[in-house]
């Protein structure tokens, strides 16, 4: 009987953007492969069983307690070998049916990033650090992508078994030979602009705002590219208007294909409140560009300050101003850190970590049971 992993994820789109290459890899070595999640992702040919869950952001409301006993009864039908969880609603509430299944599947959380850090509010953090501590006992393995993050689940004991990861590691090879950006004329852009480029969610976490209100007293020629969606996305486009730098910011949407838009910026941009390990920074340092990034943690842990990329404190206005103009006023600084900072990411590509990801689930994995006649 084929062995049995299920990943579970509070949305299909985060299965499919960062999951894929390992649900392939478990199929590759003949397991049967199952994913559960809120939304209603793309086609997942990785995947021999998709169930979709009626999961919602906000943690106490009822439609999430139906996706944990819809967990439960999938885990207690179905005999799971492993199962892989991920992002912070869905991991609480898979580990939380698990604790209800009898024998109780091996459980490995993968931490993309806990939703605090030090500079979090008392309140806020303790509330987050009781929900790990609840399911720390069904955690048997924790897999941590940042020193923040690690150093706390160690301490706190957020999990039977700590380990760090360098994240889930990136394909660049996406990267790779894609189209040239368009001329600039087609966002807008001048020869002589320099181009910030700051791909996400339109969220308060991502504070895009920071960099719209920065950008008005900056030089004419910065202009602010902020592909992406999200909740914030027109509150975003307001605060531009107000401040009389609607022209100089451009909001393209959602876009498929970023190698682009990285060839046609200057420099990359982030003002996030804290990260995992993102994506989006590690993609922009391999296509050589300077990185100026708020010093939190999975920023912290990618980028030196002055070697690979520049730190400025969170929420800094002033201080990201003035990482912006020293790249204004000092060209080959630009070059120097893009280099830097492309050899310093390689160690994070997808090539790389893949093979160091599947060995901690696989340590945790019971071993298949041979046929008798395999076994002599």
């Amino acid at each position: 009987m084929k062995q049995r992993v299920l990943f579970t994820a509070s949305t299909g789109s985060h299965i499919t953007n960062f999951h894929r290459p390992y649900l392939r890899a478990f199929q590759e070595r003949g397991w049967e492969v199952h994913v559960a999640c809120g939304g209603t992702p793309p086609p997942l040919p990785e995947a021999d069983r998709v169930f979709l869950l009626p999961f919602e952001k906000r943690m106490s409301a009822p439609a999430n307690f139906r996706a944990q006993g819809m967990l439960r009864r999938l885990m207690a039908e179905n005999g799971y070998d492993l199962v892989s969880t991920h992002t912070s609603l869905a991991a609480f509430f898979t580990r939380r049916a698990a604790a209800g299944v009898h024998p109780r599947p091996p459980v490995v959380n993968v931490a993309h990033g806990y939703l605090f850090d030090s500079g979090t509010p008392f309140l806020k953090r303790q509330v987050l650090l009781a929900a790990e501590r609840l399911t720390a006992p069904q955690t048997d393995l924790l897999l941590t992508m940042n020193a923040y993050d690690y150093e706390t689940a160690r301490r706190c004991r957020l999990g039977r078994r700590v380990e760090a990861i360098p994240g889930i590691g990136v394909d660049f090879s996406r990267l790779d030979g894609a189209a040239p950006p368009g001329p600039r004329g087609t966002y807008g852009f001048e020869k002589t602009d320099f181009v910030l480029l700051y791909a996400a969610e339109f969220s308060q976490r991502k504070n895009q705002a920071l960099l719209i209100r920065a950008l008005a007293d900056l030089p004419e020629r910065v202009k602010l590219l902020l592909p992406g969606q999200g909740a914030l996305l027109e509150t975003c486009r307001a605060l531009a208007a107000s401040l009389g730098v609607g022209h100089r910011v451009v909001f393209p949407g959602q876009v498929a294909g970023m190698a682009p838009l990285y060839a046609l910026a200057d420099a990359a941009v982030t003002a996030s409140r804290s990260e995992g390990l993102p994506f989006n920074v590690m993609e922009a340092m391999y296509m050589g560009l300077p990185v100026i990034a708020s010093e939190v943690k999975g920023h912290t842990d990618l980028l030196r300050d002055g070697e690979t990329g520049l730190l400025y404190p969170y929420g800094g206005e002033a201080a990201f101003r003035a990482a912006v103009e020293r790249l204004l006023a000092e060209p080959g600084l630009c070059a120097a850190l893009g280099a830097a900072a492309r050899r310093a990411v390689l160690p994070f590509s997808l090539e790389q970590v893949l093979p160091q990801v599947m060995e901690q689930y696989l340590s945790l994995a019971p071993r298949p049971v041979l046929p008798a006649e395999a076994v002599h």
